[in-house]
């Protein structure tokens, strides 16, 4: 009985150092950023190595939205990930709603089409998607973006919400059938309610890869009009001459990463839900 207890603590030891380095793993980079945006531009070389600065200032975050339309910025990634999750989900709920509950002809090799074009490198596609944006005349507007940030996220959502729609139990989709639902009315009014712990995680993991992305909001936008916070803060470089470009680009990447740690903490119940999905009881 001895040994046994010795070994189970002996395990919690391991687990809880296991997850003290994971977290610091995670953590650290964060708050190295938040450490570097608080310092004096003048002192961050003396206090590089210093765990917190011993005079935080907040300047830097003010020199941020001082010498770039910052907020500007903001809201062009703001409109254009919450458009790229809206067509995305507008999208890939009625076609993960076909490829998970009905049967016909290629469906298979579909499914392979559209994971397959979810491996592309962006680089790979970037001269046929500028090719597209330049004959619609989207160049520089936030419809080029969403154009193009669809190629990555569609795949991932049309698959992520196909394989929830297949643990959906059929009893549901077959008592709105008797009760003379269409499938679009079944899609719409039976399954997109189930689906919403779906619907949240995806479009939430959608949203944070439409904000990070760089090098299509790099190519597409020209100016501060379309320029998404990633091209934004690369900018920032020799941007100033009276502060460091590092602090400034800190004190940017903190102000861009609230907003996502917010979400995630505000939808944190339904992200499990979704991670989780399949437990679904007629």
């Amino acid at each position: 009985m001895t040994r046994k207890r010795l070994g189970h603590a002996a395990f919690q030891v391991v687990f809880w150092l296991v997850v003290a380095i994971i977290l610091f793993y995670v953590l650290f980079p964060f708050y190295w950023a938040v450490k570097t945006s608080l310092t004096p531009a003048g002192e961050l070389a003396r206090t590089a190595l210093d765990w917190f600065p011993d005079r935080p200032v907040l300047s830097n975050y003010l020199e941020v939205f001082r010498i770039q339309p910052f907020g500007r910025n903001l809201v062009n990634s703001l409109m254009v990930a919450v458009g790229t999750v809206l067509v995305s989900l507008l999208l890939s709920a009625p076609a993960a709603y076909a490829l998970g509950k009905f049967r016909f002809l290629g469906k298979r090799p579909l499914m392979y089409v559209i994971l397959a074009v979810s491996v592309f490198p962006q680089i790979a596609v970037l001269p046929g998607l500028y090719a597209m944006v330049k004959w619609f005349h989207l160049y520089n507007t936030w419809g080029a973006l969403i154009l193009s940030y669809l190629i990555f996220t569609l795949p991932f959502t049309v698959w992520t919400l196909t394989i929830f729609v297949r643990q959906i139990p059929s009893e549901l989709e077959e008592a709105a059938v008797i009760d003379g639902a269409s499938p679009l009315g079944t899609l719409f009014r039976v399954l997109l309610p189930v689906m919403t712990p779906a619907l949240v995680t995806t479009g939430l993991l959608a949203f944070i890869n439409a904000w990070n992305e760089f090098l299509f909001a790099l190519t597409f936008t020209s100016d501060n009009s379309a320029r998404t916070v990633p091209v934004a803060i690369g900018s920032f470089t020799g941007a100033s001459q009276h502060e460091s470009p590092f602090t400034l680009i800190m004190a940017a990447s903190v102000v861009v990463t609230v907003p996502l740690i917010a979400l995630v903490l505000i939808f944190q119940r339904k992200i499990v839900e979704g991670l989780t999905a399949g437990a679904v009881k007629g």
